[in-house]
Order: structure tokens, then C-alpha cells, then sequence
């Protein structure tokens, strides 16, 4: 828990967890939204709609944890120059850009698979005779 200090009192859209909730409640808040995101991504690959619910919130979190990179003292390597050296805890974070990325990229897909769902006729599998109005 104390390792999560240092990333959420310096997130600038999550910073509010802590004086909220409490250290314990800021933690068990963050990791009860990643394991609830992380089931709705995979019962997406049968239910679209919580597929686009999943996307949604994993977006919504890396977005969160990538905007703490600017923010993170002392992140950037002052002897190899700062920007963009990275140093300390900074590296740990990168990950999230391509989580970001892939979340993103999960939205989208789902969001057409939504609609192409709404969209597309109804199967029959009766075949219709053809109209004797002509």
C-alpha cells in the first residue's frame, strides 16, 4: 500500500482517492475497478455490451495513471540530462501507454461490433417467397 503513495497523491485526477477514502480505501477502491474492468474485457469476448463497459473503464483508468507521468517528482534523470531519461518509479508507468493504446483500441472494436449487431437484419432461416406483386 505504501508504494502507492507516491503515484496517487501525484495523479492529477486521482489524487482525491487519498484524503476521501483513506489509504485503505483508495487501494481497495483501485483494485476492485481493475479486477471488475478486467472481467467485463473478457466476458466481452461474449457479451458486447460489457465488452464496451470493460474498454470503457480500462480506458478511463490509464488515462488516470498515464497523466501522473509529468507529475512525478523527481521522474526524469537529471544527470543523463532529464527528458527523456527516465528514473526512480517513472519507468513503471510507461506501461500504461500502451495500455492506454490497447484500451482504446478495444473500445473501438467493440463499439463496432455493437453496432453492427444493432444494425444488421435479422437472421431467418425460413426463406421468403418471392412477392407475386410485381
Amino acid at each position: 500500500m505504501d508504494r502507492l503513495i507516491l503515484f496517487i497523491s501525484n495523479g492529477p485526477l486521482i489524487f482525491w482517492l487519498y484524503p476521501l477514502l483513506g489509504m485503505s480505501g483508495a487501494t481497495l477502491f483501485l483494485g476492485v475497478s481493475e479486477w471488475t474492468f478486467g472481467t467485463l474485457l473478457l466476458l466481452g469476448f461474449w457479451n458486447k455490451r460489457l465488452g464496451v463497459l470493460g474498454a470503457l473503464g480500462s480506458t478511463a483508468t490509464f488515462v488516470a495513471t498515464v497523466t501522473i507521468i509529468p507529475f512525478m517528482p523527481e521522474g526524469w534523470d537529471a544527470a543523463a540530462g532529464g527528458f527523456p531519461a527516465m528514473t526512480g518509479n517513472l519507468p513503471f508507468l510507461m506501461k500504461d501507454v500502451v495500455l492506454l493504446a490497447v484500451s482504446v483500441y478495444l473500445l473501438k472494436q467493440d463499439v463496432q461490433r455493437v453496432g453492427r449487431s444493432t444494425s444488421a437484419p435479422a437472421f431467418s432461416a425460413v426463406p421468403q417467397a418471392p412477392s407475386s406483386h410485381s
